[in-house]
């Protein structure tokens, strides 16, 4: 269990990083192939049959990746640039980190991974041991992540408008709350269960980056110097739900959460409070607040108004077969 203290000067400095970092989300996509279903959190619905389709080829996918997968846990630092969440430039960044840091990372690895020749030259700092990580990192994402990315950044839209619609409704108290089911905000410190040991983790007015993740399976926790912590968390689950109102209910308001599914067909309000049997002046206040969350946008057409999704409105919504 992770125990995060915060001042408030770490909480007016709580962020949310817009998008996964795709050399991070290489990095842990290995280590779900090579584990499976392990960790405090749930993996997604659909990464089972994913792995099993691709669990056999993931040695001469992954590379070097495999060899630099912690099996006590964590993740080498230098897979770890939140604010370069553009492939190439994150590889980049990690290929060129000091020799020191690279060794010194690489010392945490097993024997038998150190002891692999790409690994002797990575640790070393060798041009060929920094091409080798480069070029297996893109091989791999090419070969094995492409074909998810879409999905995985359709998903990551929907949670910032998830994150996003808290925070206008509570706060960061709302924001930290609903985060992820089992993480419980208790002011001013947050619970966070982890496999490691009790660990109290002291923000000290450095405030905090939360960082979105499709892979990872255990929060994972960072501080660079100069820089905020980093703490991974995982996106926002895509079940298929059984109704808008039960899953977006908790976050949105059930009726709410029921205007934005019903506008999955452009309506005018009155249209909408029909559809939804709440009052004309109930439907005019639900649409209001979602055209400000950016949720819907609002036309006049002569007298009336239509109100439609807008592409964050309908990532929000998600899976959602209910209203179809």
């Amino acid at each position: 269990m992770l125990h995060i203290h915060f001042t408030e000067a770490d909480l007016r400095q709580v962020t949310v990083a817009p998008v996964p970092n795709a050399l991070l989300e290489a990095a842990l996509s290995v280590r779900y192939l090579r584990t499976g279903s392990t960790g405090s959190i749930r993996p997604r619905p659909g990464l089972a049959h994913w792995r099993k389709t691709i669990a056999r080829s993931a040695a001469p996918r992954a590379g070097v990746l495999l060899h630099l997968d912690p099996r006590q846990g964590g993740l080498l630092d230098f897979f770890i640039h939140p604010h370069t969440p553009e492939l190439h430039a994150a590889v980049e960044l990690a290929a060129s980190t000091p020799t020191s840091e690279l060794a010194s990372e690489i010392a945490f690895l097993d024997r038998r991974a150190r002891e692999t020749p790409p690994l002797r030259e990575l640790a070393d700092g060798t041009s060929k041991g920094r091409r080798i990580l480069a070029d297996d990192s893109l091989r791999y994402f090419a070969s094995t992540l492409a074909p998810l990315w879409p999905r995985m950044q359709s998903t990551a839209v929907a949670d910032r408008a998830l994150r996003a619609e808290a925070l206008l409704r509570g706060g960061v108290d709302a924001l930290l709350a609903t985060l992820v089911p089992g993480w419980f905000w208790q002011p001013p410190i947050w619970h966070v269960p982890s496999s490691c040991a009790p660990t109290d983790v002291l923000l000290d007015g450095e405030g905090l980056t939360l960082v979105p993740s499709y892979f990872a399976l255990e929060p994972m926790y960072l501080r660079r110097p100069g820089q905020p912590w980093l703490l991974t968390y995982p996106l926002h689950s895509d079940e298929p739900p059984t109704r808008a109102a039960d899953t977006l209910g908790p976050l949105l308001g059930r009726t709410r959460a029921a205007v934005l599914a019903s506008l999955r067909h452009p309506a005018t309000t009155t249209q909408t409070a029909d559809r939804v049997g709440i009052s004309l002046p109930s439907a005019s206040e639900h649409t209001t607040v979602l055209r400000n969350a950016g949720l819907i946008t609002t036309t006049r057409t002569g007298t009336a108004v239509l109100h439609t999704l807008t592409p964050l409105g309908a990532a929000l919504l998600g899976q959602d077969n209910s209203a179809r």
